[in-house]
């Protein structure tokens, strides 16, 4: 298999990169994250105008109908650049689940919209108590009523219309309801790593069912989907937080020579490294196999593992090795880390999927050695 990018691909990285590194600094990153919205307008502009919102969507619904690895290569870019754009829980997350449930002419509406840009959509899934891999959405839809409280749920502040979870007659459907419609009460806030949350509440808000019969499943999948999107922008936060650190270890001097003469350091260099390129392989590993068509959880939480591994011991040694100054607001490093460290909480952290692991270890024969 070859797992370089094409020159299409590599192309889209390039072009990805390079709006979001016009953009964004730490200086403007913090003014921008400071906000009330929490991102930029005119970088969600640009993402839409090259088409990358509406990148994995089919070309009839105004998408270019792309697969895992370009948007794979998408969230790298994001997280290199720390970018708070809510590709990922604004149009990646809700356009996959209208994608598999909308009759034609609800599918063409949303996903049109979220291609240009004009629409976002949030996934309101996880209620108080959850904690993946299990949901048990007590959150009910009666006679297209919908009660009860979602949490967690990325980017539903600024969401127009909201992809809800609800337990029904016939197991857990998903619902379409408008974010202002009466009987929808929000409240957002901002977490540890300056990105934006909401909590939900539904009074019988009118919803509209999506597909039928229970979706247990396609929600499985999108879990898939989504540990798959956050490890590859966990990729490309820890390249950018090895970079910093070698370009500091190049520069910074102590008793007259630079950090970099220090073989201790360089030695914790390396073992980032190591810990970097196990990362990207896991990675790659979880992209490859969705754009196979296999949408296994194993597989997710193999990569996941890593990745929550790896970005412990990258995020603390660019801290530490930066010393101080990797703990000032005006670095980027401790950004970096705060990053890192809420994907690794995001669906599982490590010990979730050592133990999600674990529990199917009898599924497999056991080798042995002859």
């Amino acid at each position: 298999m070859d797992f370089e990018l094409s020159d299409e691909q590599t192309m889209l990285r390039d072009t990805v990169r390079e709006v979001l590194t016009r953009k964004y600094d730490i200086e403007t990153l913090r003014a921008v994250t400071d906000t009330e919205l929490g991102w930029d307008k005119g970088v969600w502009k640009s993402l839409a105008d090259i088409g990358i919102l509406g990148l994995t969507f089919p070309e009839d619904d105004g998408g270019m109908g792309a697969g895992p690895v370009e948007f794979t290569s998408v969230m790298t870019e994001l997280g290199r650049a720390l970018a708070p754009e809510p590709y990922l829980d604004a149009v990646l997350v809700p356009g996959s689940l209208i994608a598999a449930t909308g009759d034609d002419d609800t599918r063409a509406e949303l996903l049109g919209g979220l291609a240009s840009g004009e629409l976002l959509m949030a996934f309101a899934h996880l209620e108080a108590g959850d904690r993946w891999p299990g949901a048990k959405v007590a959150t009910t839809a009666t006679d297209g009523r919908i009660n009860g409280t979602k949490v967690l749920v990325g980017h539903g502040d600024c969401a127009d219309k909201l992809v809800v979870s609800a337990r029904t007659d016939d197991g857990v459907g998903l619902f379409l309801v408008d974010a202002d419609a009466e009987g929808v009460t929000r409240t957002g806030y901002r977490t540890h790593d300056r990105r934006r949350g909401a909590q939900i509440e539904f009074n019988d808000a009118a919803a509209v069912r999506l597909g039928s019969g229970d979706a247990t499943q396609l929600i499985s999948d999108a879990e898939v989907g989504i540990q798959t999107a956050l490890c590859a922008e966990a990729v490309g936060a820890m390249e950018r937080s090895l970079d910093l650190t070698v370009e500091y270890l190049k520069t910074r001097k102590q008793f007259g020579v630079t950090l970099s003469h220090f073989q201790t350091l360089t030695q914790r260099a390396a073992d980032m490294y190591a810990q970097l390129e196990l990362a990207r392989s896991m990675s790659l590993y979880a992209t490859t196999a969705l754009a196979d068509g296999i949408c296994d959880p194993t597989i997710a939480s193999r990569a996941k593992l890593q990745i929550c591994r790896s970005a412990r011991v990258i995020g603390q040694e660019a801290v530490q090795m930066h010393g101080g100054i990797g703990m000032t607001a005006e670095y980027p490093v401790g950004h970096y880390l705060s990053r890192l460290t809420a994907i690794s909480h995001t669906l599982g952290d490590a010990a979730d999927h050592v133990s999600v692991l674990a529990r199917s270890v009898g599924d497999y024969e056991m080798v042995t050695v002859g």
